[in-house]
């Protein structure tokens, strides 16, 4: 009977695992209800039919119950077989997780990942279980023959009640809270799921053909959302049904403002082409996106909350915590497209970029712009409120710095002598514009690169150098020149505290 129990509690201890994991990837990866999905799907109709029939609208919460009697059942009979004879109750364990698995990985839209949290889930039942069974033998041994145990009967009765108890207690509370927290973040994109974007008042202008290079190797001009970065303090995804959402406009205004998602959505709403960066972004690196956005101008809720004299900064803040410092001219600037953002690309944003609301701020690094989730503008000064990394070191103010990056050849490549290569990247620096990149090729002169079209000041322009190279290593490096007349500084500075700056560099071999 004992061993039974052992048994239950191993088959606890993997679905409070499994749905914890499932929980930290997002919502995927939950083997109970790929289980149950499965059960669904391969049931015959009349046994579809029957289950409406007795429960009728309660049909999903009978099938989870019968779940849990049969799993239940199994496992009990697991831990008594692993009690008689181990391994092979381990083996039903794993047997089951294997069918759990494949229910997960052959779920319509499934993620590489998505099988993780059963496998975790399946290696700490068998441990559970091994571990119960141990101080149960040990228990039994010193009952049957006192004097051959080092510990007395009611001591090793104890322990095991002790880790039983304990293991059991932690697994109702682990698999219940992380199943209800994955039900909400799959309550949430269900709900994404049913969001149909308006159209825009004032449509961006289309992008044309020679904004892009027929370059291989060459980043896309526009990023797609799932190749977009992603850099925040959220440790899990925010989980926020639009239904639920408002923004507080508040502070140093002559009014306060709440807007609720259906009213943001009946305002006229505006599309602009926008690259964002990070400021944590290496020069060369990959923190930079280039995307669609959908929103309304900020500036717009700013003057209908009337501002005050004397500030000049808007703390927003998102629904985890999170806050960041814009200056309150930028957001007023009528030649900066500063928008609260629903749409990302022609979707509703995707819930790790913000769904359903985020601030989208051309030329100002993310960390005092970009704020996901928001929920609340607060109009102040800065001498009175910093933003969440300000006080950990990072500057109050953050406008991003001219840049430009060598996406191919990559660093440490091998090319062919003789033969054209096609040296080719991006250069940016949002709100003011690229108007030249120029290349340089060992200790040459710099020589001017070929620009894609520009589409916009506040988005990032492809290059391209043809060079033919002699045999030997050669060292390869980019510079960018702002529309305003700025050469890119080749002083090397880390990110910290505003910025990294220096000149993108790579290294190949010409043979």
């Amino acid at each position: 009977m004992l061993a039974a129990v052992c048994g239950v509690i191993a088959i606890a201890a993997f679905l409070a695992v499994a749905e914890l994991g499932a929980l930290l990837l997002g919502g995927a990866g939950s083997p109970l209800v790929a289980v149950g999905s499965a059960v669904i799907d391969l049931a015959p109709p009349a046994a579809k039919d029957l289950m409406v029939g007795l429960f009728g609208t309660g049909d999903k919460v009978a099938l989870f119950v019968l779940m849990a009697v049969v799993t239940a059942a199994v496992s009990a009979g697991a831990g008594v077989l692993e009690r008689a004879r181990p391994p092979f109750g381990a083996l039903v364990l794993a047997a089951g997780a294997v069918l759990a698995l494949v229910a997960v990985t052959t779920r319509s839209g499934s993620g590489t990942w998505d099988g993780a949290p059963t496998v975790l889930g399946v290696a700490a039942a068998i441990v559970v279980l091994r571990v119960l069974l141990r101080h149960l033998r040990r228990w039994e041994a010193a009952t049957a023959v006192p004097s051959a145990s080092p510990r007395p009967a009611a001591t090793e009765r104890r322990t095991f009640l002790v880790w039983s108890t304990t293991t059991a207690v932690a697994a109702i509370v682990v698999g219940g809270a992380s199943r209800a927290g994955t039900a909400a973040v799959q309550a949430a994109a269900a709900a994404r799921r049913a969001v149909r974007l308006p159209r825009a008042a004032t449509t961006a202008p289309a992008v044309p053909g020679g904004a892009s290079l027929d370059v291989d190797g060459i980043t896309p001009y526009v990023t797609p959302n799932a190749d977009f970065y992603r850099i925040d303090t959220a440790l899990r995804v925010p989980s926020v049904d639009p239904a639920d959402w408002s923004l507080r406009i508040h502070g140093a205004v002559d009014r306060e403002v709440e807007l609720t998602w259906d009213e943001l959505l009946a305002l006229p709403l505006q599309e602009h082409m926008a690259t964002l960066s990070c400021v944590s972004n290496e020069v060369g690196g990959d923190l930079i996106g280039n995307a669609l956005w959908l929103g309304y101008p900020i500036r717009e809720l700013l003057a209908r909350a009337g501002v005050q004299d004397g500030a000049d900064m808007v703390l927003s803040r998102s629904i985890d915590g999170f806050s960041a410092g814009t200056p309150l001219d930028v957001l007023q600037d009528e030649g900066t497209a500063a928008l609260l953002a629903i749409g990302m690309n022609g979707e509703p944003l995707p819930a790790e970029h913000g769904f359903p609301v985020r601030m989208v701020v051309p030329g100002l690094f993310g960390y005092v712009s970009a704020t996901k989730w928001v929920t609340e503008l607060e109009v102040t000064r800065f001498a009175d409120a910093q933003g969440y990394w300000t006080p950990r070191g990072w500057s109050e103010r953050g406008p991003v710095k001219l840049e430009s990056r060598i996406d191919t050849p990559r660093g440490g490549a091998s090319v062919t002598a003789g033969q054209q290569v096609a040296v080719a990247g991006v250069a940016w620096q949002p709100h003011t514009g690229v108007k030249a990149v120029q290349v340089r090729i060992d200790d040459g002169s710099w020589q001017d690169a070929t620009l894609a079209d520009s589409v916009s000041a506040d988005t990032w322009r492809q290059w391209v150098y043809r060079w033919t190279p002699d045999a030997g290593s050669h060292t390869i490096r980019v510079r960018a020149v702002s529309a305003d007349g700025q050469v890119q500084t080749s002083v090397e500075r880390p990110p910290a505290p505003n910025g990294a700056t220096g000149w993108h560099t790579v290294h190949v071999s010409a043979g």
